[in-house]
């Protein structure tokens, strides 16, 4: 398997670091901006009361470990020669693939604007303004994960098939949107009864998207369990895993996941590696 748990650590920490930040620059916003839009499009708002406090740094720290998670899962195949680009790398292509399924959730868009979080990386299509300010804040944190990568001890790992670990995320992620989006589906039905999808306006292609989780995002999700079994076994999981990250990818809300398992079966055709994942990769 993948050095998780330097990915994971790694991500943390930097979660914690930009946390910090945030309370800095959102402690200078306050005396120059009000609330402030250039905190607010990186991310950064923070308000004082304590159940939005609690949630805020939780958010931030599970963001963190999901980066972590992801940056250890894809470590071999991401571009870049030292772990601060690779950081960097995966940092630029999660900001994309969130501003991808933010365009692909948001009705009217652009006209509707929004922002996303995902996996540590936060989104703002609003203007171009506050867009590049997140592209800035999405670079720093993925650079910020590699150093603290870099500076954790390696952990000496081999694995049948380096796709394996990647198809593990997606089934990871994937299992908890499902069964996050399933629960908040069967609460709505008892409390509101059917229909659950609301009528035409702002919000009725979301809630097509939603209810789409639950019943298109489970075979995906067991599609990409059938590939990441088979990986362990040092089989070729390609088309079970981009079949089930195909089906994913279409609810929107589980793209990451599906991406992953997309990403995972199509490498999983390589032979299998006896290397450590963790190549010693330095500045």
């Amino acid at each position: 398997m993948a050095d998780f748990r330097r990915g994971i650590k790694a991500g943390v920490a930097a979660a914690t670091v930009y946390l910090l930040v945030s309370v800095i620059l959102a402690a200078i916003g306050q005396m120059f901006w009000y609330p402030g839009n250039f905190i607010h499009a990186a991310g950064l708002g923070i308000h004082l009361d304590p159940l939005g406090v609690t949630l805020s740094i939780l958010s931030r720290i599970v963001r963190g470990i999901v980066f972590g998670a992801v940056f250890a899962a894809l470590y071999s195949f991401l571009l870049g020669t030292t772990s601060v680009k690779k950081g960097m790398v995966l940092s630029a292509f999660l900001w994309i693939l969130s501003a991808v399924q933010l365009i692909y959730i948001t009705p009217g868009w652009p006209t509707g604007g929004g922002h996303t979080s995902t996996a540590g990386i936060t989104v703002s299509l609003s203007s171009i303004g506050l867009a590049l300010v997140s592209i800035i804040f999405a670079m720093a944190f993925g650079a910020l994960v590699g150093a603290i990568w870099n500076k954790l001890r390696e952990k000496k790992v081999t694995e049948a098939r380096k796709s394996m670990a990647a198809l593990l995320v997606s089934f990871i992620l994937g299992g908890l949107m499902w069964t996050s989006g399933a629960v908040a589906f069967f609460m709505n039905v008892v409390v509101r009864g059917f229909p659950v999808i609301e009528q035409p306006g702002p919000f009725w292609w979301y809630s097509i998207l939603f209810v789409s989780v639950v019943f298109l995002g489970l075979p995906g999700w067991v599609l990409a369990l059938v590939a990441w079994r088979k990986t362990r076994r040092g089989e070729s999981g390609l088309k079970w895993g981009v079949a089930g990250g195909v089906i994913m990818a279409l609810t929107g809300i589980m793209l990451l996941p599906g991406v992953l398992a997309i990403t995972g079966g199509v490498f999983s055709g390589r032979k299998p590696a006896t290397e450590p994942s963790a190549a010693p990769i330095e500045q």
